[in-house]
Order: C-alpha cells, then sequence, then structure tokens
C-alpha cells in the first residue's frame, strides 16, 4: 500500500475534468522540479472501454482493488503520485448504482492510507458525454453529494477545485503547494504516516484559496 503523503488524490463526479486535472498538475509538478511524478488513470475508463460496458454490482470490488495496486506501484518508484479518482469512487457508483454500501468503509481506509491531500472537482464545467463510462449530468449532483458525505463521515479533508482551463490547474496546484514546500528533499512528504487521523474540516467553493492553504497547512502542523 501506498504511503499516506506520497499521494494527491483527485475525485469528483463525472465529466468535472478529473483526468485533464490529472495530468496537467502532474506536468506541472515535474517542471516544477518537485521529484520523481506519476500520474495513475482511472481504472474504469480502462475496464469500460476494454469491456464495452460498465461494470456490473460482483466486478466492483476488483475495480477497487486495482485502482489501489496501481497506486501502490507508482508510490513505490516516485516521489508524488497524481491519482485520478481511487477507491472513494468506486465505492460512491456502487452504493448509487447498486445501493450496495458494502464497499464504503474499506474504501475510505484505502483513500487515507494513500492521499496527502484529496482535490475535489466542481461542477462548474459542461457535462460532456465519454462512452460507456458516464451516465449524464443528471448523476452528477448526487454523485457529488454522496462523495461529500462519504469523506465527512470518515474524516477526509478536501479542498475543492473550480474554475476553468488554467486556473483550475493553478488552484490545484495552490491546494497542494503547502505540501511541496513541507516535502523533505527529494519530494516525499512523510507528515500524515505517523497515523495521525485526518481533520474533518474542509473548503468549499465560496472558500478564498487562502482559506484553502490555511487548512492544509493545519494538516501539517506538529
Amino acid at each position: 500500500m501506498a504511503e499516506a503523503g506520497r499521494c494527491i488524490a483527485i475525485v469528483g463526479a463525472e465529466s468535472t475534468g478529473k483526468t485533464t486535472l490529472a495530468a496537467a498538475l502532474a506536468e506541472r509538478l515535474r517542471r516544477g522540479g518537485h521529484g520523481r511524478v506519476a500520474w495513475v488513470p482511472e481504472v474504469l475508463r480502462e475496464w469500460c472501454e476494454a469491456q464495452g460496458r460498465t461494470p456490473r454490482a460482483h466486478e466492483q470490488d476488483a475495480i477497487l482493488r486495482a485502482q489501489h495496486e496501481r497506486i501502490a506501484e507508482a508510490a513505490a518508484t516516485h516521489d508524488w503520485v497524481v491519482c485520478d479518482t481511487t477507491a472513494l469512487m468506486t465505492a460512491v457508483y456502487s452504493t448509487l448504482v447498486f445501493g450496495d454500501e458494502g464497499l464504503q468503509a474499506r474504501a475510505a481506509a484505502l483513500h487515507a492510507r494513500s492521499a496527502a491531500v484529496t482535490l475535489l472537482t466542481a461542477l462548474d464545467l459542461p457535462w460532456v458525454a465519454d462512452g460507456h463510462q458516464r451516465d449524464g449530468p443528471q448523476v452528477r449532483e448526487p454523485v457529488d453529494t454522496l462523495l461529500r458525505t462519504l469523506m465527512r463521515r470518515h474524516g477526509l479533508a478536501f479542498s475543492v477545485v473550480a474554475g476553468q482551463g488554467e486556473q483550475r490547474v493553478q488552484r490545484a496546484f495552490d491546494a497542494v503547494r503547502p505540501l511541496l514546500k513541507a516535502a523533505p528533499a527529494g519530494g516525499l512528504f512523510t507528515g500524515l504516516a505517523a497515523g495521525r487521523p485526518a481533520p474533518t474540516r474542509w473548503a468549499c467553493e465560496c472558500c478564498e484559496p487562502e482559506a484553502e492553504r490555511a487548512m492544509l497547512a493545519a494538516r501539517l502542523a506538529p
């Protein structure tokens, strides 16, 4: 399992720019000289493309495990891992689509063990169809609501990232900046690896960037 502190987790409803943001943020970190940076894509997307359909209820667990196996593999050889979704999204869709809450606790535990910071993509981008993977714009708000509820329930702090284009990338970078400053040589941040519980505070769309940075800085305090 990836050590806490190595991973920047990006979660959010469908068609909210997670993949684009993950790739852009990873490139921004590389250009900034923040050590070895990996980008872990979404397993579900690859699965849907390969199978030509969305997964059934009994196939959710394998997708959850595969996502975090990839995160762990990347974390073993990189200083920073930008994750295009985590097990949280599998748990959310299992709950909404199949009424199955059985993956929620394990997904939250896997996420907490991996993520140094969690970025939630806002619903301010237009919905775009994407083959088998996307259900429609009507599911974005329910997914966003359940995702927020799940993170709050399990004490997982998060910052909401909104805006268009480069502005969105800059806001994501601003949210992780305190972690980059706190990382020792080589970029590895281990401040959360001692098992301290994650704070329950989180940022919202109305929060100023300064408030988001203060929230993240509080996570680094002894």
